[in-house]
């Protein structure tokens, strides 16, 4: 009989988890016993696990995906020490492997400059809109839901703040630029054509209503491609963009912390990598020993 049948079983019938995930399981869980060489698995100890892990990533298995496969032996032997008389949990306390962050993408200031900069005439009332937006997205570091979710009384415009509220409804100040403070006194007129009913959102569509995120993630796309950027745009590459420019311009993490609303620092510190790509490149192109040969 396959010893894991057993926990496959209560996964299906009592977690009632998909066929998908259950195949999942039960090729992770028959690798244990391949990278284990069939030892019985009852008499398994935190060395032969420590061991298949590092099988795995010596076969070049992302750390991610070793990560998985422990979480999956961890669940079996803990329903094992429950369920089926197995002595302790070999797995209990074992770390997975760091998995390494990737780095976000992020546009230059050129970039941000040429999307953001008008076009040659005039603008219509979405255009005028959507100039708003990106210009505030990209002024105070906005999550999407923030900028969707802001709201009139949360604005001043004469002070250049706006109080945004992020993940866990926490609230916070948030600068606005000259040009983003341009940008809105440019779109409120305008937004009154549109507000058929009392709202106090900000931004708002053709029938008056609040704007979701796909809304702004397609016109940001839209506003992409007119601008000849030659890349796609997605809205949380303006708020990497003000972070890692900011970084880049005044070196103060703990203030980038700030403004983003990120709760622990160590979230900021992604942009200190990210800056200093920015440096290696400048360092390459400008020392004349640093340079690469073609």
């Amino acid at each position: 009989m396959n010893p894991f049948a057993p926990y496959l079983q209560h996964l299906a019938a009592e977690r009632r988890l998909s066929a998908h995930t259950l195949s999942a399981y039960a090729r992770d869980l028959e690798n244990l016993a391949r990278l284990t060489d069939g030892k019985p698995l009852d008499t398994l100890t935190s060395h032969d696990i420590r061991g298949a892990i590092v099988k795995l990533r010596a076969g070049g298995l992302a750390a991610a995906s070793v990560a998985r496969q422990l979480s999956s032996w961890r669940g079996f032997y803990a329903f094992a020490c429950r369920r089926l008389g197995y002595p302790d949990n070999p797995c209990a306390g074992l770390r997975p492997p760091k998995a390494s962050r990737a780095l976000p993408d992020i546009l230059s200031p050129d970039a941000c400059a040429r999307l953001l900069d008008a076009p040659d005439g005039d603008e219509d009332l979405l255009a005028t809109r959507d100039r708003a937006m990106f210009e505030l997205f990209y002024s105070s570091g906005l999550r999407l839901s923030e900028l969707v979710g802001i709201d009139l009384p949360d604005l001043d415009l004469a002070s250049g703040e706006a109080r945004v509220t992020g993940k866990g409804k926490k609230t916070r100040l948030v600068p606005v630029g000259r040009q983003a403070v341009a940008a809105i006194t440019a779109w409120l007129p305008l937004r009154l054509t549109l507000v058929r009913t009392p709202t106090e959102a900000l931004f708002v569509g053709q029938r008056g209503a609040r704007l979701t995120p796909r809304n702004v993630q397609l016109r940001l796309a839209r506003w992409a491609r007119a601008s000849g950027l030659g890349q796609h745009v997605h809205p949380h590459m303006l708020r990497h963009a003000f972070a890692t420019h900011v970084l880049q311009s005044s070196g103060d993490l703990r203030a980038v912390q700030e403004m983003l609303g990120h709760a622990s620092i160590s979230t900021t510190q992604v942009y200190t990598h990210l800056d200093w790509q920015h440096l290696a490149k400048a360092y390459d192109q400008a020392h004349p020993r640093a340079r690469k040969k073609d």
